[in-house]
């Protein structure tokens, strides 16, 4: 597995050229990036050889397709805690 599929791994974001992706998927036939431009549907493809190609480190890539260079960021999501243990079970009595 090349450091960018193992950094891809990881993470449940990518920041492609400046635009926000939560749909992609890498595995064995690469890497495959959607997302919506404003109205436009943008789609990347990278083949495992493209990947294994890139440069960087950690979270930030640079790599290659037939159109040029692109950017590639790895970002974890943000989540909001679990609200559910701060709000009472409807099904117990409450405390009085």
């Amino acid at each position: 597995m090349s450091p960018l599929a193992t950094a891809l791994a990881s993470c449940d974001m990518l920041l492609i050229d400046g635009l926000h992706a939560f749909d992609f998927t890498c595995d064995d036939s690469g890497l495959t990036v959607e997302c919506m431009d404003g109205r436009q549907h943008r789609r990347w493809s990278f083949t495992p050889e493209q990947l294994a190609a890139a440069v960087g480190a950690n979270d930030e890539w640079q790599l290659n397709d037939a159109q040029g260079e692109h950017r590639l960021v790895c970002m974890s999501a943000f989540r909001a805690p679990d609200e559910d243990d701060d709000e009472p079970d409807l099904d117990e009595p409450a405390d009085r």
